[in-house]
């Protein structure tokens, strides 16, 4: 890994990940750590009256460099000499461009933050950053409010053991899993065997194939909820990171559909590694 693109809105919470970020890049050896902010000027409408001051472009973006800056410099004693913190600001809107700048900047890795506050923060704090995951093909690793770095060395897997080797992007999964070098346990949440078929164990053979080298501990659970089964056992084994791989139809959803009342993002203090099929 040698970037890790931190997208932040000068907030506690976007500054809690970015510590969050620079203690992960030092003790895994990724070289840069690129904090970056896209700012989006209000272009005012001919006519129409408006309560927010206007700014002209250079204003915003001098702000938005000078924030960026002071992060870095606040952060600086968590680095090492190996590892540079840079900042990068553009006029645009964050999930419509992350794929270009993480292409750019060659980005391995997004990390951001995310509260679990009210229901108000969620919408106005949480919105980046499930947006991000939604667009970006990169990595996403989605840091809890109160959450401090430690080592990984637990992680949990959660998988619907469905069409696994289609949706599985096992050379970006290898290539994580070896750089944590973590224990892996795969679990699968189910209520009454609902979601088993017939398929159900020949997927969980292929995975197992999948991960031929890793040595995955498979779990099975029980629970009408999916969120719930998850956070409870991750957070029973004390596990370090959460790991799924979002997918347009089914867990995804279940984590992240806005209109659910108990999301995994919002309801555990655990980071949450999303990679995409």
């Amino acid at each position: 890994m040698k970037t890790i693109l931190v997208p932040t809105d000068f907030s506690d919470i976007a500054y809690n990940a970015a510590a969050y970020a620079v203690d992960l890049a030092r003790s895994m050896g990724a070289e840069r750590v690129l904090f970056y902010h896209a700012y989006e000027l209000i272009v005012p409408i001919p006519d129409v009256p408006t309560a927010v001051p206007m700014v002209n472009a250079d204003d915003l973006r001098d702000a938005s460099l000078e924030g960026l800056d002071k992060m870095r410099k606040e952060l600086q004693p968590l680095a090492t000499e190996k590892v540079s913190l840079l900042t990068r600001a553009d006029n645009t809107l964050l999930a419509a461009t992350i794929n270009d700048v993480c292409k750019q900047e060659e980005v391995d890795l997004i990390i951001m933050g995310i509260t679990g506050g009210s229901k108000l923060e969620e919408i106005l704090v949480g919105s980046n950053t499930i947006d991000v995951v939604k667009q970006t093909t990169t990595p996403v690793m989605i840091i809890p409010g109160h959450a401090r770095f430690k080592p990984i060395e637990k992680i949990v897997f959660a998988c619907d053991l469905r069409q696994v080797v289609d949706t599985t992007p096992m050379d970006l999964l290898r290539k994580l899993l070896n750089l944590f070098n973590a224990e892996i346990h795969v679990i699968n949440i189910d209520h009454q065997s609902r979601h088993f078929t017939t398929d159900t164990p020949f997927e969980t053979l292929m995975l197992d194939t999948l991960l031929e080298g890793y040595s995955p501990v498979y779990h099975f659970i029980d629970n009408p909820n999916v969120v719930d089964g998850i956070v409870t056992f991750a957070e029973a084994n004390h596990a370090d990171l959460l790991l799924t791989i979002p997918k347009k139809h089914g867990l995804f959803e279940s984590i992240f559909k806005r209109s659910s009342t108990s999301k995994l993002a919002f309801k555990t203090h655990i980071p949450l590694l999303t990679i995409h099929e």
